[in-house]
């Protein structure tokens, strides 16, 4: 049975303003499913992280816009008011639900919880957006989100806008284009992983069975050093070891680079993360990034900072990790 949850009326920006403004202080993450097995995967990663106060998990589908819809905008409107209640299969319900259940599986028991659904039109689709909220007393939340848009990698990025979020997790992408290719044909994911201004989280089964901790690769620069810290606090929160990696030219940049990742090492001790080792090593930074990295559950590369446009055409480390790697992969932004 769903209960209601009322709230005080007010002008949409004046909720809207003030919703942001919570959720910043939220750990928000998107996960995305399409149905597939792969975008499953990381459901695991959010579920271990989604049993702390500070964390809501946002499961989002997203339809094309009138998908399955045609029989009339009376029907549309009467399936969506109870699309919960009366069990309707909608496009996309099922598979939102299905990752519902693979979370409580994992242990997060939402049947005490608070329900609340909403509504919101857009592109003039007789569904619209819709979403069943799922709230704890202590503040968590794991909302069902039925997102509308006319492609699928645009109603992920029109989803982080209505966030924002920290994280974003999808499946093994079935294509990965490299160079000047990502431009003409990139997939859903690879559009993602360029597009979204957070960080992006590639789940891959085999990162799921590895039990090697996490490796984050820095090269010792403030802006890989901040997104070290910002893995860390991941690691920490999934009660995961590191093991920190530095890739050099020469022999010669040996001692500074050792010097940065114990700095790198006791930023991360100071947080309450556990770190393992620290290695260098000396080659094509992606080809032993994936060297090494394959034998974790996860490998964190820092962002490069590149404009979008810089990304789409001369491409980076960590975007040739993301789409090479075996094992599950976070750009960290």
């Amino acid at each position: 049975m769903i209960t209601k949850i009322k709230k005080p009326l007010k002008k949409p920006d004046q909720v809207d303003q003030a919703l942001k403004a919570w959720r910043k202080n939220r750990f928000r993450i998107m996960v995305c499913i399409d149905g597939s097995d792969a975008s499953y995967e990381g459901l695991h990663f959010a579920a271990q992280l989604g049993k702390t106060p500070e964390c809501d998990i946002i499961l989002t589908y997203v339809r094309q816009v009138d998908q399955g819809m045609r029989t009339g905008g009376l029907q549309a409107r009467v399936a969506r008011e109870n699309m919960m209640e009366w069990g309707i299969e909608l496009p996309g319900i099922e598979y939102l639900e299905k990752g519902l259940e693979i979370l409580r599986g994992d242990g997060i028991e939402t049947d005490a919880w608070k329900i609340e659904t909403s509504h919101r039109d857009v592109w003039g689709d007789p569904l619209g957006d819709n979403k069943v909220e799922y709230r704890h007393e202590d503040g968590r939340s794991i909302v069902l989100k039925l997102k509308t848009s006319p492609d699928e990698a645009g109603g992920i990025l029109d989803q982080y806008e209505l966030g924002p979020y920290n994280l974003i997790i999808m499946g093994e992408p079935g294509r990965w284009r490299g160079g000047l290719r990502s431009n003409l044909n990139a997939g859903v994911a690879q559009k993602v992983a360029m597009l979204a201004p957070c960080s992006v989280l590639i789940a891959r089964q085999a990162g799921i069975n590895n039990t090697h901790g996490h490796l984050i690769a820095t090269s010792g620069s403030h802006h890989s050093l901040d997104a070290v810290r910002r893995h860390g606090v991941l690691a920490k929160y999934l009660d995961e070891p590191v093991t920190l990696l530095s890739i050099i030219d020469s022999q010669h940049d040996k001692r500074n680079v050792e010097e940065s990742l114990a700095i790198a090492g006791s930023m991360l001790e100071g947080i309450g993360t556990k770190v393992h080792e620290a290695i260098v090593e000396e080659g094509d930074p992606a080809k032993k990034i994936l060297e090494i990295g394959n034998h974790y559950s996860l490998i964190g590369v820092a962002d490069t900072g590149k404009s979008w446009l810089k990304r789409f055409i001369l491409g980076s480390v960590s975007f040739n990790v993301m789409g090479q790697a075996k094992t599950s992969v976070m750009n960290v932004r």
